[in-house]
Formats: C-alpha cells, sequence, structure tokens
C-alpha cells in the first residue's frame, strides 16, 4: 500500500470511527438509519482500464465501449467504485445501491440505434458479473471492503425481463404490437380461431406447477425463437426456453399489457409460471448467500404479478436471514406519484417497502416549482396507507432524481431559467435538506454533490465522475462549480458535497431524524413556510425542522410540544428558548432551513 492509499485508509477510518453510527454493528441498523448513495458503476470510477472492452474483440459494435458515447460503455468499473469508498463514505452515505452488474448483452437496438448494456438492465447471465465491471472476485472486494467500513451494499436486481433475444417471426422488425389475451389465448395458436394448442392449461389464474406442465407451445400469440448465434446465451440455461416468456409484443404500459408485455423489446418473463418464481429465488437468493448482500432495490416492479412478489419477497427475507443478515432491506421501483399506488404494492404484492415517487414528485413541486407547501402536509398524510403505516413509511427510500427521470438540478433549472446560480444551488440544497431530515430513507443519486444538471432523463442523466469524453455532458454548466464533466468530479469542497455531509452528520447524530416520528407542523397555501417535528415516542424533547421555500424572508411562530422550553441549534440560527409553552419563534432567510433541537421536557 502506497503512501497515498495509507493517507486514504487511514482518513477512511477516522471518518468512521467520528460516525454516531459506527460504534454499532452495520448489521443492526434497521433500514431507516441508511443514507443511500445511489451509483451506476459504469459513470463512477475506472480501476481497471484492462476490462473497458470486457474481454470481447472487435469493434463498439462488439464490445461496447465508446467512452465518447452517452449510450456505450465508458469504462467504469468495480476496482474503480473500491478506490473510492473513502469518498462515499465521507459523504455520509452508509449504504450504496449498485446499478446492476449481472453480465449484460454488450449491444442491442436496430442499425443505427444500437446502445450498450452499460446500465445493466438487459442481462443474459444472472450469475456473473459484466465482465465490463470486474469479475465476482473484483464483486466480492468491494463488498467486503464496504462491509469492513461499516457500510451496506444494496444490489439492483431485475425478474422482469432479460435482453432482447427471442424474435417473432412475424415483425422481423422486432415492432411487435402487443396481443391480448383475448384475442390471441393460450389454447389456440395464432389467433382465437387458431389450431387449438396447449389443451387443458386453465390460464394463468392457476399457478401451479400442475397447470404450468400442459402449457406446451408458446406460439399462441406469436411465434417465437432464439437465433442459432444466441441459443445458450442466456445463464441459468432454462432462461433459453421462450416457454418461460410471455411472448406477446411490447408493452403499452397500460392493462393487461402492463405485466404480460415485452418493456422496450426486452424478453418479458412469464413470471406467473413457478418454475420462473424457484428460478429466481435460487438465482438472487445465491447472491445474498455468496456475497452476504445487505438489500435489493428491485426494478420494474409494477410489471410483474403479485404473486410472484407475495413467493419471493419473503423468500429473500428467509434466505438473508439465515446468512446473519436481519434488516435485509428489499424496495421495489413503482413508478407513480401517487401515495395510493405506492401503497398497494406493501399491501397487496407483499412490498416491504417501494422508492417514494410521491416525495420526489411532490419536493420538485414545491421546491423547484413554487407549489403550495399545504402539498408536503397531503403527501405526508397519506403514510398511513402503507402496509404497517407511518413506521412503514420511515423505510420508504426518497429520492429527488435519478437515472431515469433525470436530475434535481434539472428540474430547479427549467422552473427557474432565469435564476441566479446561487437561487439555483440554494434549491439544490433545500430539496436534499427536506429529504434528509424528513421521513424515509434518503437516497443522493451519484453526481448530484457535484453539481451535475444533465440534459434530460435516461442516457443524459448518467454523466460520468471520472473524465468524461462525451461532448454533451462536457457543455453542461454545473451547479456550484466552474468546473464542468471533462474533469474529474470527486470534489469534497464543492459547496453541495459539503453541504450533503453536513445534513448526514446531522442525521446521524439524531435518532429522532432517522427512526423517530414524524408531525407537521406548519404549511400555507403558497410558497413559504414548511415545518414538522421528529421525536421518538416515550422520550422526551424533539427536532424541529422548518423550511423557507420562498424568496422572502419569513418570521413565525410554530406550534411545538407544550415540554420543548430549551433549544439548542442542529443547523442555522435557532432561539435558544421557546416565546411560550407550546410556541417557538423561527426566524428564515430566503431559501434556508433550521433544524432545532429541545433538550427535554420540564
Amino acid at each position: 500500500m502506497g503512501s497515498i492509499q495509507r493517507l486514504m485508509f487511514s482518513a477512511g477510518l477516522a471518518a468512521l470511527a467520528a460516525s454516531p453510527l459506527a460504534a454499532e454493528p452495520f448489521r443492526d441498523r434497521a433500514p431507516e438509519e441508511e443514507v443511500v448513495y445511489f451509483v451506476l458503476p459504469d459513470r463512477f470510477a475506472n480501476g481497471d482500464e484492462t476490462n473497458d472492452r470486457g474481454g470481447i474483440a472487435g469493434g463498439r459494435l462488439d464490445h461496447g465501449f465508446d467512452p465518447a458515447h452517452k449510450g456505450f460503455y465508458h469504462g467504469g468499473d468495480l476496482a474503480g467504485l473500491t478506490e473510492r469508498l473513502d469518498y462515499i463514505q465521507s459523504l455520509g452515505a452508509t449504504a450504496i445501491w449498485l446499478g446492476p452488474i449481472y453480465k449484460n448483452k454488450p449491444v442491442q437496438g436496430s442499425p443505427g440505434n444500437e446502445s450498450s448494456g452499460y446500465h445493466g438492465y438487459w442481462i443474459t447471465d444472472f450469475t456473473q458479473v459484466d465482465p465490463h465491471f470486474g469479475t465476482r472476485e473484483d464483486m466480492k472486494r468491494f463488498v467486503d471492503a464496504a462491509h469492513a467500513r461499516g457500510m451496506k451494499v444494496y444490489l439492483d436486481i431485475i425478474t422482469n425481463h432479460t435482453a432482447d433475444v427471442i424474435k417473432y417471426r412475424e415483425c422481423p422488425q422486432n415492432d411487435c404490437a402487443y396481443r391480448s389475451h383475448a384475442d390471441y389465448p393460450y389454447s389456440t395458436r395464432g389467433d382465437a380461431e387458431g389450431q387449438p394448442i396447449n389443451q387443458g392449461f386453465a390460464g394463468v389464474e392457476d399457478q401451479t406447477a400442475e397447470n404450468f406442465a400442459r402449457l406446451a407451445s408458446a406460439d399462441y400469440a406469436y411465434t417465437p425463437y432464439v437465433p442459432t448465434d444466441e441459443e445458450d446465451v442466456k445463464v441459468p440455461a432454462w432462461l433459453n426456453d421462450p416457454i418461460y416468456y410471455h411472448n406477446r409484443g411490447d408493452t403499452t404500459f397500460s392493462g393487461e399489457s402492463s405485466t404480460f408485455g415485452d418493456f422496450a423489446g426486452l424478453d418479458d418473463l412469464f413470471t406467473e409460471n413457478p418454475r420462473v418464481v424457484q428460478g429466481f429465488i435460487d438465482i438472487f437468493g445465491t447472491w445474498i448467500d455468496d456475497f452476504g448482500i445487505d438489500g435489493f432495490r428491485i426494478d420494474t416492479a409494477r410489471h410483474v404479478n403479485p404473486e410472484f412478489w407475495q413467493a419471493f419477497v419473503p423468500a429473500m427475507l428467509e434466505r438473508a436471514e439465515a446468512r446473519g443478515i436481519p434488516n435485509f432491506h428489499i424496495f421495489g421501483e413503482v413508478y407513480d406519484g401517487d401515495p395510493g399506488a405506492l401503497a398497494r404494492f406493501t399491501r397487496v404484492d407483499g412490498f416491504p417497502s417501494v422508492l417514494d415517487f410521491a416525495f420526489q414528485g411532490t419536493v420538485t413541486d414545491v421546491v423547484a416549482k413554487g407549489a403550495p407547501t399545504a402539498n408536503l402536509a397531503r403527501l405526508f398524510a397519506a403514510d398511513a396507507l402503507y402496509e404497517g403505516g407511518v413506521d412503514a413509511a420511515k423505510r420508504l427510500p426518497t429520492f429527488l432524481g435519478n437515472h431515469d427521470m433525470g436530475r434535481f438540478a434539472r428540474f430547479v433549472r427549467e422552473a427557474h431559467p432565469g435564476a441566479s446560480d446561487e437561487e439555483v444551488l440554494k434549491r439544490v440544497i433545500l430539496g436534499h435538506a427536506m429529504m434528509f431530515f424528513s421521513r424515509g430513507v434518503p437516497v443522493i443519486y451519484y453526481g448530484d454533490e457535484q453539481g451535475f444538471v444533465g440534459d434530460g432523463g435516461d442516457q443524459d442523466a448518467r454523466a460520468d465522475m471520472f473524465p468524461s469524453r462525451v461532448a454533451t455532458y462536457n457543455d453542461n454548466d454545473l451547479v456550484g462549480t466552474d468546473a464542468t464533466t471533462a474533469e474529474a468530479n470527486f470534489d469534497m469542497r464543492h459547496p453541495l458535497y459539503e453541504a450533503i455531509a453536513g445534513m448526514a452528520k446531522v442525521r446521524g447524530s439524531d435518532p429522532a431524524l432517522r427512526s423517530g416520528d414524524q408531525i407537521v407542523r406548519a404549511y400555507g397555501d403558497e410558497p413559504g413556510l414548511f415545518a414538522f417535528s421528529r421525536r421518538i415516542p416515550g422520550t422526551p424533547g424533539e427536532t424541529l425542522a422548518v423550511f423557507n421555500t420562498s424568496t422572502k424572508p419569513i418570521t413565525a411562530q410554530v406550534q411545538v410540544d407544550t415540554g420543548s422550553l430549551a433549544w439548542t441549534s442542529l443547523h442555522g440560527q435557532c432561539a435558544a428558548a421557546a416565546t411560550a409553552p407550546g410556541s417557538y419563534r423561527v426566524e428564515l432567510a430566503p431559501l434556508e432551513y433550521l433544524v432545532c433541537k429541545s433538550e427535554a421536557a420540564r
């Protein structure tokens, strides 16, 4: 180990020792105590240039590596991520959500529209690390290094689809419209008047092995086939059989096609089939067994039938418990801003938690777009809808933007095109403060702490942390800095990095901010004051978070507990005493926030 590495390692140990959570065994932390850093490994750090092409010969349409194109591999890998753990931990993250690292189809897409599997969602081998990211040994080194620091690792997993391998003879251009159960039943070939097939198959309502044994022909809607050069490309081997896929054409994201259609042409798995259910229990249970993974983020959860999750989720929790992981965190991606729609997946499908898209949309409306702060009160009032009520809401991963929809800083810029750089920075910081101090598990999207903006969603929101060669990334005006993505962006003195690290330190120092009940204290029908208290039931005192979403200063009285008389400041200028029992005076500059803590009831 060189001198620089020794210094970095020592700094990491010092940061770990200083953390309020460091003294606790990391396995004992409840999900709501974490701060999560979400990273796409291809875009973070390149620690091993020898794997940039994944060991594949030929040109970019063979190996998928083209660092100048936003839709191809850029070279980031597990080795680079491991080398940068100090940077992530010093930001205050206690868990890393790792974008999918399984072996992908390197390139797919029609001629002229090709892109690569750099994002990890086009899986061919569910048992191996994609060679562009490294090896299983590299994965073990990364997980072990994170665990040695007391950091958890959450894997992004996919059960809805595989890479696009299966083709349909009726549409060689791969533009296959969805064909419904009514028009194309399982009992006939081609359409409702076709030749009888699959005699005795009772449909997907009977999800037993005996019933699915009668599903022998997969050509009820289309005639699926696997190209000869890809007949054995998927692992485990059972995934190569078209009988284990829906084969009904592309989803329209509505009606039955939402769960039975191909997602953008990707092979949609027949998750009603018990063989598929058990297959994925085996696949992802092995990742828990082999690496001691601490949780799963589950992709495209809403596009899979509830019965699958009702079997899969308990099996994963049991597998983790057997591995000595008592707080295994599972959260599904349900891309919907309605709390009722999100809650359904906790009540019906059995998810312990879901990504809080409702929080993301509401904070964006209030902080970036100037919506009334009453919208936040309505959001939190819906916490009772989740299975487990308000306690379950504490485990919802909250976020401001992501790799699909885009970055929060862009939402701010688009809402305020004439705003100064200072105002944009303040609004971005304010959004993060709401995320860190309200109920839920804050998720930092990699690069947000360096002021990344992006030009849109998907590929446009996935800039490189290491020096980028993508012109449309490098022309972005980053928030809070004169730097560009053409240079490395691991600046621990960036104002957003420092602000977020400060929030994480405050949150980590106060149990009420990590897991306390939340009581909304103030809101209005326009931009301005929003306040809530966090407190541990049965414990005296409370922590008050107050926000000003307007561009005018605010002075107001906020209701607090009558016993909360003496106060200290965790952030900002907090009054030392209540104005009267039950009333606390706050003063906030435009787009600022306070975090104030009462000592104890008297």
